[in-house]
């Protein structure tokens, strides 16, 4: 993609939107909307690096209900011909067509590689990557079994969503310490798995979520690593200018 002149790509992730509670919730799905609407005036893409949704999971003719404003904006959005991407977190991972088919939204289930203005970025939303977590790693394989989607689907929508809103909340991911401070480069593992993909190939910026924590880190030979942060305690995104791309606050 080539960016026009006066237009920027934006980058946000971890909204958790729902959680703890949708009326908790509500205020900040408010301001992220109204983010979304201002960028969209110098907005060429729109990147949506997961966890948007503390939980999602589509039945086959059942979405979660709520998230009306958020929902609505995208749709405006992308019916105006802004593209946006959507990459899926641990939370909001069961994607299953409802973003393509309603909101002409393309999701992506693993990082991807895009070229702006000659510049290269890897993009994902970053659980399980990297070293360590294999705990997360074997739950993950489980998450996304067809056999195991398919039990769940079973479950009545009353109780499968109001269960698996529970646990979302009780396992600490949204505010957990582990997220709370910089752990240093050698024990942050999306920034040793950034490193580790420059030995294959060079890529300009490392772009992820997950971590909740704003970081930009330089790699070394011209590239770095970004942590968007989240929108429920720091209001991070990232910009790109087609020139260069940095963290900004809301």
């Amino acid at each position: 993609m080539n960016i026009p002149q006066g237009k920027n790509i934006y980058f946000a992730s971890d909204n958790h939107l729902g959680a703890p509670t949708k009326e908790a919730s509500r205020p900040r799905e408010q301001k992220f909307v109204a983010w979304l609407d201002e960028i969209k005036q110098d907005a060429a893409a729109i990147f949506l690096i997961g966890d948007l949704f503390d939980f999602w999971f589509e039945y086959k003719t059942v979405v979660p209900k709520g998230f009306t404003r958020i929902l609505g904006k995208l749709a405006e959005i992308s019916d105006s011909g802004i593209p946006i991407y959507f990459f899926v977190g641990n939370h909001d991972l069961w994607m299953d067509g409802y973003f393509e088919e309603e909101l002409n939204i393309p999701v992506y289930h693993e990082p991807q590689e895009f070229i702006f203005n000659d510049t290269t970025f890897f993009i994902g939303h970053g659980d399980g990557l990297g070293p360590g977590d294999k705990g997360y790693k074997r739950m993950k394989k489980v998450f996304t079994n067809p056999f195991s989607k398919w039990l769940f689907r079973w479950l009545h929508p009353d109780l499968g969503v109001k269960l698996a809103q529970y646990l979302s909340v009780k396992n600490k991911l949204i505010s957990g310490d582990e997220d709370a401070a910089f752990l240093g480069e050698d024990k942050e593992w999306l920034v040793q798995y950034s490193k580790r993909k420059l030995e294959d190939k060079h890529r300009d910026y490392f772009v992820f979520g997950h971590r909740h924590l704003p970081m930009e880190i330089d790699l070394g030979n011209n590239a770095k690593y970004i942590n968007l942060g989240d929108w429920i305690n720091y209001y991070t995104y990232g910009i790109f200018d087609g020139k260069e791309m940095h963290l900004k606050t809301y």
